[in-house]
Formats: C-alpha cells, sequence, structure tokens
C-alpha cells in the first residue's frame, strides 16, 4: 500500500506549523507534537493554562472537499480519545483537566491562511 502524495504531506506540515505558530501567540505551551500510539496519532498536545489539550490539525486547500474540520469524524475522535488516555497514563498524568480542540486550517491559492480553532470541539 502506497503512502499519501507527497503534495498532501507538505500541506499537512505546512497546516500544523501553522496552527502551532497560531496557539503560540493565544500563549498555550506546546508539550508535544506527532504523539503516536495504537496505529494513530494526536497532532499537537499542549497546555492552555492548567488545562492540557489535545490537538487535531485538518489542513485543506480550496474549497473542493468542504471545510477541513468536517472531516474530524466519529471514528476519529475515538480513535483520539484512545491515544489521549494512553499519553495520559504513560505520563502519569492521574486526573488532570483535559479537552479536545480541533485547528483548521484553509490555505488559500494566494497563500492567505484562514485558521478556525475549535475549542472543546467533542
Amino acid at each position: 500500500m502506497e503512502g499519501p502524495p507527497v503534495n498532501r504531506i507538505r500541506l499537512g506540515r505546512e497546516g500544523e506549523e501553522a496552527a502551532v505558530r497560531f496557539l503560540k501567540k493565544k500563549r498555550f505551551k506546546i508539550v508535544e507534537r506527532g504523539f503516536r500510539l495504537l496505529r494513530g496519532e494526536i497532532d499537537i498536545i499542549a497546555y492552555d493554562r492548567k488545562t492540557l489539550v489535545f490537538v487535531e490539525v485538518k489542513t485543506r486547500s480550496g474549497a473542493g472537499f468542504g471545510v477541513p474540520e468536517e472531516s474530524v469524524t466519529f471514528a476519529k475522535q475515538d480513535q483520539l480519545r484512545k491515544i489521549a488516555q494512553g499519553y495520559l497514563v504513560k505520563n502519569r498524568l492521574g486526573d488532570i483537566p483535559c479537552r479536545f480542540d480541533v485547528v483548521s486550517v484553509s490555505i488559500h491559492d494566494d497563500g492567505r491562511l484562514i485558521i478556525r480553532h475549535i475549542e472543546n470541539a467533542f
């Protein structure tokens, strides 16, 4: 089975970099990127004050397939919850306050970025 096309990988990386810059401007403290577990990945793990935030970043160029956040399906949410639970156990974080956010990045042909941050998305 082939991996994703190089352009899609580059687009995803650009979106994640934009999301990190955006979250840092909002004073989030990034603690981990690309945490992998159970055949899945959480793009960004950060603190928003005392709340640990698991962030899924979705990036699209153009609007042909809808807005990026629409691709965070119930199955994806379930997978992210399991990975987050593994992260909490691995790092012995116990009952720390947590939430799941989605950062949606739309990259237009002229290079403009539209970033939407959906706090407590699911």
